[in-house]
């Protein structure tokens, strides 16, 4: 049984286990846990109800003078697969050791992008959070994104890796912002990529934020024309080549792996190298690996929505105009069949699909 398999087993054995899990206690709630778990959206405390969570129901409350983020988990969570299923489990796993990472005073400031937790109960299907008074990230910019990076490594080197860096878990208050853990997964820094352990050394940190959100945030840089999309591009890859040197160099004095330490100098070598020139070619495959994973999460959840749409116009448009700069650029590399023609009519297909499984979320 792999790691996935392994920690997808345990997590369902727990939902089905009586046992419970909590951070904090009751006590600290500025309201009675009773009321927070009964929460619906139509009391006179909640202020703001979001609409948007496939896992839970969001609200912004009101109570003792301030304003709180609650979290109710949904009696079904509307994606598709285990890692769906756990998710709201596993986020109060990972708050209750972000909770404890946080205390301790050399790692404060290091997390203190990381959003503070003042109760969680799976039982209860609750998760209260001071409300993060911030806007999701538009414009990504020298400082968010060196704010971002530094948060993220830093979890990554204590051992916790995110994989849904998505616009709508980022936010920026005066500095980026994280707060939804359901899939922030245990993993050994020194002798695993990830927490799939060793056999996906494609995902990493930037590779998740490149995914899940700047490729997506590049298309609209790259509907307004001239060299926006590749200037920003080349700036992202600048700030990212110099936080891996540092996160390399640190895992080496810790006394990581070869294989940690070789794939980490690997993709510093190509960002290096291709930063060198114009940087094109590194654009063309960063762009279509993070727009082709992302629409087959997409697709694997039925959780299909207008950007997956988007995505799926740009690969079909490179397929189309610029069949022979994919190729060149090595974009195409870890396709199956590489011939255009094939290329098409997976993405004719992929849209028949996207178009199905359009979420129509409800609060």
């Amino acid at each position: 049984m792999n790691m996935l398999n392994t920690r997808q087993q345990a997590q369902l054995a727990f939902i089905a286990s009586n046992a419970e899990l909590e951070v904090g206690h009751p006590d600290d709630c500025p309201l009675p846990l009773a009321t927070l778990a009964s929460t619906d959206g139509s009391e006179d405390y909640v202020s703001r109800v979001l609409s948007g969570g496939l896992t839970a129901h969001v609200y912004r409350i009101e109570a003792q003078g301030r304003s709180w983020t609650l979290k109710r988990a949904r009696e079904r969570c509307l994606v598709q697969g285990a890692d769906g299923q756990t998710s709201f489990l596993n986020e109060v796993q990972r708050r209750a050791e972000l909770h404890e990472l946080k205390a301790r005073p050399e790692l404060s400031e290091r997390l203190s992008g990381i959003v503070d937790t003042r109760y969680a109960s799976f039982r209860r299907g609750v998760l209260l959070s001071p409300w993060i008074d911030g806007e999701v990230v538009e414009d990504w910019n020298e400082a968010r994104l060196t704010d971002l990076f530094d948060t993220v490594i830093s979890l990554a080197s204590l051992g916790l890796f995110e994989w849904d860096l998505c616009p709508g878990n980022v936010l920026d208050d005066g500095r980026i912002r994280l707060f939804d853990f359901g899939y922030l997964y245990r993993f050994d820094p020194l002798r695993e990529f990830n927490s799939d352990g060793l056999v996906s050394p494609a995902f990493h940190p930037i590779e998740r934020f490149e995914t899940r959100q700047f490729f997506a945030w590049l298309l609209s840089q790259e509907q307004l024309g001239g060299n926006r999309a590749l200037t920003a591009f080349r700036l992202e890859k600048h700030i990212a080549l110099d936080r891996y040197r540092h996160w390399q160099r640190d895992l080496a004095g810790r006394g990581a792996t070869t294989s940690v330490l070789d794939r980490l100098d690997e993709i510093i070598h190509s960002w290096q190298t291709s930063l060198a020139g114009s940087a094109e070619a590194l654009y063309l495959r960063e762009a279509w690996r993070s727009h082709r994973l992302d629409l087959a999460d997409d697709l694997k959840g039925q959780t299909c929505t207008p950007l997956t749409l988007q995505r799926l116009a740009w690969l079909h448009d490179m397929v189309s105009t610029r069949y022979a700069d994919l190729m060149s650029s090595g974009a195409l590399a870890g396709e199956v069949d590489r011939r255009r023609d094939a290329l098409l009519d997976q993405l004719t297909l992929a849209q028949t699909h996207a178009m199905r499984w359009q979420v129509r979320q409800s609060s």
